[in-house]
């Protein structure tokens, strides 16, 4: 099997609560040269689209549902001729951004095929609680989204989100997961499961 994973680089903002911060997101392009999976629709859609290059677009996946990862998602479907998909325990995050376009919901365990393989979705709720990530065991491969960082888990001091929820994720869902599991990050540089797995005890010292 080769599958490959192309990166773009968006910038914009998010914005939650009342207040908004400047933001770079990963947006991630899986497949081969006929086929992908585009995961997440961040700020700009154009860059997403050229690195497409023309390439059937099977899903357009957002991770979760905070506006930053779900900026251009319409007009993302529009141009690539292709369905979006999100859990729907983000409804409500999504409706503060798009409150009159619909989405296909996507379960826990459900998996999303591409170039001959499959993306498999894991529901991993804390940072929103909606977020999943997607893995493609054949490659090694997670794509965690805004739920595990190199350095630690996704931020949970604003509303819908839970610390102690995000850490039963991690633990339970992606720390079952191969140590040599690549995690390629919704925002800055990747890691892996086994880089990440031994801090466990220290995160939830640092977050009680």
């Amino acid at each position: 099997m080769s599958v490959r994973i192309d990166r773009v680089v968006t910038s914009g903002t998010f914005s939650l609560d009342g207040g908004t911060w400047d933001v770079d997101n990963n947006v991630w392009i899986v497949g081969d040269d006929s086929e992908v999976v585009v995961i997440d629709a961040a700020h700009t859609a154009a860059p997403i689209v050229e690195a497409v290059g023309g390439r059937r677009v099977r899903a357009i996946v957002c991770t979760h549902g905070h506006n930053d990862h779900v900026t251009v998602a319409p007009e993302l479907s529009t141009a690539l001729d292709a369905p979006l998909y999100l859990h729907a325990a983000d409804d409500v995050l999504w409706r503060q951004t798009h409150p009159a376009v619909t989405y296909t919901p996507i379960e826990d365990g459900q998996v999303i095929e591409v170039a001959g393989t499959g993306l498999r979705v894991l529901h991993t709720p804390g940072h929103s609680p909606g977020s999943c990530c997607l893995y493609l065991p054949e490659a090694g491969e997670l794509f965690s989204g805004d739920t595990l960082f190199s350095g630690g888990p996704g931020a949970t001091g604003r509303s819908y989100s839970d610390f102690p929820t995000i850490i039963g994720s991690i633990r339970d869902r992606l720390f079952a997961l191969p140590p040599s599991t690549t995690v390629r990050t919704g925002h800055g540089d990747g890691t892996t499961i086994g880089t990440e797995s031994p801090h466990l005890e220290e995160w939830i010292a640092r977050g009680s």
